[in-house]
């Protein structure tokens, strides 16, 4: 018998390419592969993407919030080659390689207050669900194991295992699984009021208050049986919904009172977006854990982790040294590409001036985006640092048609954006010029003409 014929066909080439086989994650599979011109990514560099057509395409969310340095970026790229040449993956388990020490030390010092102690994990779904075992965990060794409700927000978004659904409040996400839902799951009401907040720039000045329900929550379930809240700083995945003046720091006060946990779930604004290593700076709140992902190694290799304060890693640290103090885990928590790459990123985030270049940028994309009010179908526009959405009316009988016509027409322009339902996202590179900014709003602002 002959030699197996090689396969000659280029896998970045859009020529023959069967879309069946593939079933794409949140995507509209149907309507994409009837629809797929100017969707096949071939290549990146910089604030670009090149499609298999070879248009040139502004990459308006950085990835998907991951990417804020920028694609292939020349030393974190040459990190993971040179990693490679020396060890391709080691067990978390029982062993350990000296990276993933020195990336944790790091880490563990860009984070506000004590929270010191890194858990590594391979994406923000699952350190959402490593915070959340710590902190039922963390109660039980104390003595209070009753403490096992968690109080999640709606339109949060913690990714798509069950417990980030359970605690998440996004519709679209849990309605197939509502009795698959983690039991003991409340939620505080989300922050968004279009009478109140419409057109805010920054954080809008009304709302504060809102924190105020979770003293009902308490009222309601007793705070004896509250392990955690967990909320995102600045809602991303929801459409850029940004807290109230006076919001998180209300509810770390009451979160300190009740002797609740409280949770920042930091993994679209960690390492950058918000010009700051995390939004807890930003905003001025210190959590007890902190999840994070995407940003820390510029979205090359899949990486995320959960950040937890002195004592509640010291809790855990009693009974026999030689037993395992916490039965978590995954077979590539700290793999040696990821912690290459973010050993890298960390540096380019430092000898860059990556937060004083993300607070430059931020009035640049707040007053181009906010130029767009009077535009028809807006309904809000707003913005917290270096993200901003624009939202709209829908069209009568189909609602998120008028943000993917939106998209389309942006991407025709050579912009790609982020659609979640009738909401336009933006969440620019890092190291975007403010020329590309201001030209990214002026192609939104053609494309909403064009959709119509």
């Amino acid at each position: 018998m002959g030699q197996p014929q090689q396969n000659l066909l280029d896998p970045h080439s859009e020529k023959d390419l069967n879309l069946e086989a593939l079933w794409m994650p949140f995507t509209h599979n149907r309507y994409f592969k009837q629809n797929h011109a100017r969707r096949i990514i071939a290549s990146a560099e910089g604030s670009y993407f090149t499609t298999t057509e070879g248009n040139r395409i502004y990459d308006a969310l950085s990835g998907l919030w991951c990417c804020g340095l920028g694609h292939r970026h020349p030393r974190i790229v040459a990190a993971v080659k040179k990693q490679l040449d020396t060890l391709d993956y080691a067990t978390a388990f029982q062993m350990g390689h000296a990276p993933a020490f020195r990336l944790a030390e790091r880490i563990a010092a860009a984070a506000p207050g004590d929270l010191n102690h890194v858990f590594f994990a391979n994406s923000g779904s699952e350190a959402v669900e490593t915070a959340m075992k710590i902190a039922l965990a963390y109660h039980r060794i104390r003595g209070e194991g009753q403490r096992t409700r968690i109080i999640g927000r709606e339109k949060g978004y913690h990714g798509v295992g069950f417990g980030g659904i359970s605690v998440g409040g996004m519709v679209a996400n849990r309605k197939m699984y509502a009795a698959s839902m983690l039991p003991g799951v409340d939620h505080l009401p989300h922050t968004q009021n279009l009478k109140e907040m419409a057109f805010s720039r920054g954080s809008p000045t009304w709302g504060a208050h809102l924190a105020d329900d979770l003293e009902r929550l308490v009222a309601l379930h007793d705070a004896s049986t509250i392990a955690a809240v967990i909320v995102e700083p600045m809602q991303g995945s929801a459409g850029v919904v940004v807290p109230p003046v006076g919001y998180l720091k209300r509810l770390r006060e009451i979160c300190s009172k009740h002797g609740i946990l409280l949770i920042f779930d930091e993994v679209i604004c960690g390492f950058g977006r918000m010009g700051t290593p995390f939004a807890a700076q930003h905003f001025d709140v210190t959590p007890d854990i902190l999840t994070f992902a995407k940003a820390v190694n510029n979205g090359l290799v899949p990486l995320g982790g959960v950040i937890a304060h002195k004592d509640i890693y010291n809790a855990f640290m009693t009974g026999p040294e030689h037993m395992v103090e916490f039965f978590h885990g995954y077979t590539y928590s700290g793999h040696p590409l990821a912690v290459a790459a973010a050993l890298a990123t960390q540096d380019v985030i430092a000898d860059e001036n990556i937060y004083a270049r993300v607070n430059e940028l931020v009035p640049v994309l707040e007053d181009a985006i906010h130029s767009l009010r009077g535009e028809a179908n807006i309904i809000d526009i707003r913005n917290s640092q270096l993200a901003a959405a624009v939202e709209f009316t829908p069209i009568d009988g189909k609602p998120g048609l008028r943000a993917i016509r939106i998209f389309e027409e942006a991407l025709k322009r050579g912009v790609m954006f982020r659609f979640t339902g009738d909401i336009i996202a933006t969440g620019p590179t890092y190291i975007s010029t403010p020329d590309e900014i201001r030209n990214m709003v002026a192609v939104l602002r053609e494309s909403i003409r064009a959709a119509g």
